[in-house]
C-alpha cells in the first residue's frame, strides 16, 4: 500500500488557500441531498456536526453519554493557543508551526502542522464570536498566558475551564442546527462497526446503550472525532468511559493506525494513592507559569520527609533541587510535557520523591504568592486550587502541590492525508483520534486548538470534495454489507455473554493497564516490550476464556459496554508494543532506555525512523503490516531538541 499524503504543490504559507480554491464543491442546492454521520460529539465531532448543518448536509451525530455536553473534551482545563500576537512578544504563525514540529520532536508532517497554526487565530474570532468568556486584561482585550515548549505567551484560556467553554460554544452551535432540523442527534449510542460498500464508508453499525438494540444508519461519508486511546492504561485523565473501539473498529476493517506507541504522559497530575483508584486527576498545565517544580536535594532529606519526622516547610531554600530551573533555564519550569515528566521520574528513581509512595515532585507556589499575593493567585487558579484540596485534604496556598505523571493524551491515532481522510475512501478522523499535528509530543494548550480546527475549518472543506466526486444515491440499510456488520456486532456480544467466567471486565483492564505503564510507559526497553508482547497475548487469552460478564444485551448493561471496550484495548495495546518495539529511537513521548544522550534526553534517529508508521490489521494474533510515510522537512532544520 502507497500513503499518499495528499499534501499540496507550492509553498508552505499558500498550500491551504490554494488547495481550498482546487477542491471541488458541491452546489449548496445539492447539498441537501448528501448524508454525513459524525461520531463522537467532543470539540472536534460538534464543530464538525455544527458545520456540515449550517453548509446544508443532513447529519447524523452520535456520542456514547447522555448530552452532547459531557464529551471529555469539557474536562480540559489550562487553553487553548492561537497565533494572535496580542501580547506583541514575538508570535507569529510560522512561531507556533515551528514550535509546535519542535515540540513533537520533528516527528510530524510540515503541512498539516502549518495549516494548523494558521487556522488558529480563526478559531478565537469563531468562539468569541459565539460568546465563549476567555479571560480579558483590565482594558477588556483577550488575556494570554504561556504553556510550555514556547517563549511566548499564546494560549488563550477561561480560568481552568477552557475546555468546558468552548465545548459549550460548540454544543450551542450544534443545538441551532438540532432545532433547525439539519442534524439528527442520538445520545447514549456506541459505535461498534464500520459499514463498507464497495470498498468505501457508507454506515455504522450501533448499540443502544439503554436497550440494547443494535441498528445501522447509512450515510454517503462517516467522520469519527471519537478522541484517544489513553485508557488502554486503564489509569488515565480521561474520563472512564472514553474508549477506542470506533476508532479500532474502523482499523479492523482496513484504516490504517499510526504511530500508537506515541502517548504523552502529563507532568502535573495528583499521584496515585491507592488501588482502589479508577482514575487520576489533572492539575493544569498552566500552573507551572507561577509554581516551581522541586525536590530535595538529598536522598536523605527525602527520606525524613517520607518518613514524617521533618514538614515540607522545614526544608530550607538552599537544601531544595529546582532541577527543571537547573537543567533547562532558558525554559524553566516551562518545558515540553515529555521533558517535564521524564525528569520527575528521574529524581523519583533517584530517590528523592516526595509523598508516601515515594513517586511524587513539589509544585510549589510560594513565591508567586509571596509577590503578587494570594487573592491574585487565587483569581487564577481559583478552581484548580480547590479540586487539589478537595481530593488530598491538603491546602495548595499553604503548602506545595504533589504532583506526579500522568497517562493524558495520545499523539497516534487513525491515519489520515492533508484531507483528513483514513486509508479508507469515505472515512475521515478528526481530532485526537487521528494522528496527524503532535509528533511525537503535544505542546500544552494545542489539544483544542486541533479539534476546533479540523471540525470548523478543515474537515468541512474536504469532505465536499469527495461528495462532489460520487453520486448522491443513498444506499438502504437492508444491504448485505448492513446485515453482516450487525451480525458480527451481535456476534461478538453474545460471545462475551456466554463465557460466564470468573474474572471481571475491570479485572483484566487494570492488568492490561499495570503492564503498558511498567513496559510501554514513560521508558520503554527491548526486553521489556518484547515480555509485555507475550503478557499481552497471554491476558487476551485468558479474557476470551474467563471474564465475567453479567445481564443480558437487552438493558443498559454498563458491563458489556466495557468488555467490548477492553477486547479492543487488548488488541491495540499489543499495536503499541509493537510499534514501540520496532522504533528503535527516542523521541518526545517515545522514550526508549537504550536510546539516549549522555544527558538522558532523547535520541532521535532521524536517518532510519524520520516516518510515520502505519500498521495495517491482518487479524487478531497476527502480526501487524508495517507501512511507511517519509516524512520531509524543508521549512525547519532537524536539530536535536535543547530547551536549555
Amino acid at each position: 500500500m502507497i500513503l499518499d499524503s495528499n499534501i499540496p504543490e507550492g509553498p508552505l504559507a499558500e498550500k491551504w488557500d490554494k488547495h481550498k480554491f482546487n477542491v471541488k464543491l458541491v452546489n449548496p442546492a445539492n447539498k441537501r441531498k448528501y448524508d454525513i454521520i459524525v461520531v463522537g460529539t467532543g470539540l472536534a465531532g460538534a464543530s464538525a456536526a455544527a458545520t456540515f448543518g449550517e453548509l446544508g448536509y443532513n447529519v447524523k451525530a452520535f456520542c456514547f453519554q447522555d448530552s452532547p455536553r459531557r464529551a471529555h473534551s469539557i474536562a480540559a482545563q489550562g487553553g487553548i493557543n492561537a497565533a494572535k500576537n496580542y501580547q506583541n512578544d514575538g508570535d507569529s504563525v510560522f512561531r507556533l508551526f515551528y514550535d509546535t514540529v519542535k515540540g513533537g520532536d520533528y516527528r510530524a508532517r510540515e503541512a498539516n502542522v502549518y495549516r494548523l497554526a494558521q487556522v488558529s487565530v480563526d478559531i478565537i474570532d469563531q468562539c468569541v464570536a459565539q460568546g465563549v468568556p476567555f479571560a480579558r486584561e483590565y482594558g477588556g482585550l483577550l488575556a494570554n498566558r504561556s504553556f510550555g515548549g514556547a517563549q511566548v505567551s499564546r494560549t488563550f484560556y477561561a480560568r481552568g475551564q477552557t475546555g468546558q467553554q468552548l465545548l459549550l460554544g460548540a454544543y450551542s452551535a450544534l443545538n441551532r442546527q438540532i432545532a433547525y432540523g439539519k442534524v439528527k442527534m442520538y445520545p447514549r449510542t456506541e459505535m461498534l462497526d464500520l459499514v463498507m460498500v464497495d470498498g468505501k464508508a457508507r454506515g455504522i453499525v450501533v448499540r443502544n446503550l439503554i436497550t440494547g438494540k443494535v441498528e445501522s444508519h447509512s450515510a454517503h461519508a462517516v467522520v469519527l472525532a471519537t478522541g484517544g486511546y489513553g485508557n488502554v492504561f486503564f489509569l488515565s485523565t480521561n474520563a472512564m468511559g472514553s474508549n477506542a473501539t470506533a476508532a479500532w473498529r474502523a482499523h479492523r476493517r482496513g484504516a490504517l493506525f499510526a504511530n500508537p506507541c506515541f502517548t504523552q504522559i502529563h507532568p502535573t497530575c495528583i499521584p496515585v494513592s491507592g488501588d482502589y483508584q479508577s482514575k487520576l486527576t489533572l492539575m493544569s498545565e498552566s500552573l507551572r507559569n507561577d509554581g516551581r517544580v522541586w525536590v530535595p536535594k538529598t536522598v536523605e532529606t527525602a527520606q525524613r520527609l517520607r518518613k514524617g519526622e521533618i514538614t515540607v516547610n522545614d526544608i530550607k531554600e538552599e537544601d531544595r533541587d529546582y532541577y527543571l530551573e537547573r537543567k533547562y533555564p532558558a525554559f524553566g519550569n516551562l518545558v515540553p510535557r515529555d521533558v517535564a515528566s521524564r525528569n520527575a521520574k528521574l529524581m523519583c528513581d533517584e530517590g528523592r520523591g516526595v509523598g508516601a509512595s515515594g513517586l511524587a515532585v513539589f509544585l510549589d507556589f510560594a513565591d508567586a504568592i509571596k509577590r503578587e499575593g494570594q487573592p491574585a493567585i487565587a483569581a487564577k487558579y481559583g478552581n484548580l486550587f480547590d479540586m487539589y484540596a478537595k481530593i488530598t485534604d491538603e491546602n495548595p496556598y499553604e503548602k506545595p502541590m504533589r504532583i506526579y505523571p500522568a497517562v493524558h493524551y495520545t499523539m497516534g491515532g487513525l491515519w489520515v492525508d492533508y484531507n483528513l481522510m483514513t486509508t479508507i475512501p469515505g472515512l475521515y478522523a478528526t481530532g485526537e483520534c487521528n494522528f496527524s499535528d503532535h509528533g511525537a509530543n503535544r505542546l500544552g494548550a494545542s489539544a483544542l486548538m486541533q479539534g476546533l480546527a479540523d471540525g470548523y475549518f478543515v474537515v468541512p472543506y474536504t469532505i465536499g470534495d469527495y461528495l462532489a466526486k460520487m453520486p448522491n444515491e443513498r444506499i438502504s440499510t437492508e444491504h448485505p454489507a448492513f446485515k453482516e456488520a450487525e451480525q458480527n456486532v451481535m456476534a461478538i456480544t453474545n460471545k462475551l455473554l456466554s463465557i460466564q467466567g470468573t474474572r471481571t471486565v475491570d479485572d483484566f483492564h487494570k492488568a492490561l493497564g499495570l503492564i503498558m505503564w511498567d513496559y510501554c510507559g514513560m521508558a520503554r526497553n527491548a526486553e521489556g516490550l518484547r515480555f509485555a508482547k507475550a503478557e499481552i497475548r497471554k491476558l487476551r487469552d485468558e479474557f476470551w476464556r474467563d471474564v465475567k460478564v453479567t445481564g443480558v444485551n437487552e438493558e443498559l448493561n454498563q458491563t458489556l459496554e466495557k468488555a467490548h471496550r477492553v477486547a479492543d484495548f487488548l488488541e491495540l495495546g499489543e499495536l503499541m508494543v509493537d510499534d514501540a518495539l520496532h522504533r528503535e529511537e527516542s523521541c518526545g513521548g517515545h522514550f526508549r532506555e537504550e536510546y539516549q544522550t549522555p544527558e538522558n534526553e532523547a535520541l532521535r534517529d532521524d536517518e532510519n525512523f524520520a516516518y510515520v508508521a502505519a500498521w495495517e490489521f491482518t487479524g487478531t494474533g497476527n502480526q501487524p503490516m508495517l507501512h511507511k510515510e517519509d516524512l520531509k522537512f524543508e521549512n525547519v532544520k532537524l536539530t536535536q531538541r535543547s530547551y536549555k
